[in-house]
């Protein structure tokens, strides 16, 4: 389990805000291409954007829709240390995928390859997101991590591409349900009937439904799988199907999306915000042909049947599959790229 900042040394609070800092810069340039980029391949292939609906938002949610080959997809793990080799089983990275030049030379659609040395793999250096924007063209999933080849120095680099996600979903699920207090031993324990059941409730704990697979599945796994490192992570997912970035890490889950926004939201907004009408239009809105749209925010937190119990003790917890494990804490809109000085507003949007 992750440690809070109070149970850190000096130096470990120093990667700590480090961390941090780097991670809003990565948030930016994934929302840029999972959704920003995403929506203007569809203009240029003169193909309507589907914008995600209120239904496929909400806890629990059962709604399907149909993949596009214009939305980027991927799956990044950011950690905030070097990922311990004893998840290697599990999280498989080795050398043979790592990025150097000999290994990027069989991805045949890697555009940077004649351009690329070992120093445009460093989160500080100009071409980084360049780098990792045409990785996340040609691969399944990117790890960043502190470089393990600099000792006692926090330079955060792109150390592997083609990781792969190997944790059965049963492993878990019982991890999961033994850390809420659900069962003790096994997932079965209690009959097949609760070990299916919290098998599903491991999908609603990370904001999906148990039908969704590819990306989503591997990246719940792989969030649940980080929880046993003393160092926080992040993993960003990002599906053709979803039309969403789901972002877990350490305050609960956020899935950034679009919204097409009609004019009496705008006023709205504007008005609950205290915000002059033509500001919020500059600062939050992007303009397509005929109507707004912006990037919003939603964040989720666990309900107390997600939570272990506030009293250890030795007793196993009743187990109820109808009781919600996830709920909706905050709602936002979040200002444009190029507006450094606006902070992302609230508005209600899911449940009206």
């Amino acid at each position: 389990m992750w440690l809070f900042r109070d149970n850190l040394n000096y130096y470990e609070r120093i990667r700590r805000s480090l961390y941090e800092t780097l991670r809003d810069t990565l948030d930016r340039e994934l929302i840029k291409i999972a959704l920003l980029n995403s929506f203007e391949q569809h203009v240029k292939n003169g193909v309507e954007y589907n914008f995600v609906e209120k239904a496929e938002l909400r806890p629990k949610s059962k709604k399907i829709e149909t993949e596009s080959k214009y939305n980027n997809s991927f799956l990044v793990i950011f950690s905030e240390g070097v990922i311990n080799k004893s998840l290697k089983n599990y999280i498989r990275f080795f050398p043979e995928n790592s990025i150097t030049k000999k290994n990027l030379s069989d991805l045949k659609e890697f555009t940077l390859f004649k351009r690329f040395h070992q120093n445009m793999r460093y989160f500080e250096t100009p071409i980084f997101f360049g780098l990792l924007e045409e990785l996340l063209k040609v691969d399944y999933a990117i790890l960043i991590q502190p470089d393990p080849s600099i000792k006692k120095r926090n330079r955060y680099s792109l150390t592997h591409y083609h990781v792969k996600i190997d944790w059965p979903i049963a492993d878990a699920a019982e991890d999961l349900a033994k850390h809420l207090k659900y069962i003790q031993n096994n997932l079965y324990e209690r009959g097949e009937k609760i070990g299916r059941d919290l098998q599903h409730k491991l999908f609603e704990y990370y904001a999906c439904h148990h039908n969704v697979s590819g990306r989503r599945t591997a990246g719940l796994i792989a969030a649940q799988l980080l929880n046993k490192l003393d160092t926080i992570t992040t993993v960003y997912v990002s599906s053709s199907e979803s039309r969403a970035v789901y972002k877990y890490w350490e305050r609960g889950i956020t899935k950034f999306f679009l919204i097409k926004i009609d004019d009496h939201q705008i006023e709205s907004i504007a008005a609950a915000n205290k915000f002059p009408l033509e500001k919020f239009i500059k600062s939050f809105l992007y303009t397509a042909k005929g109507f707004y749209y912006a990037v919003a925010q939603a964040n989720y937190i666990h309900t107390e049947y997600a939570l272990p119990p506030t009293e250890p003790t030795g007793k196993i917890r009743s187990f109820n599959h109808a009781y919600r494990w996830l709920k909706l804490r905050e709602e936002l809109i979040y200002p444009k790229r190029e507006d450094l000085f606006q902070r992302p507003l609230p508005f209600n949007w899911i449940y009206t």
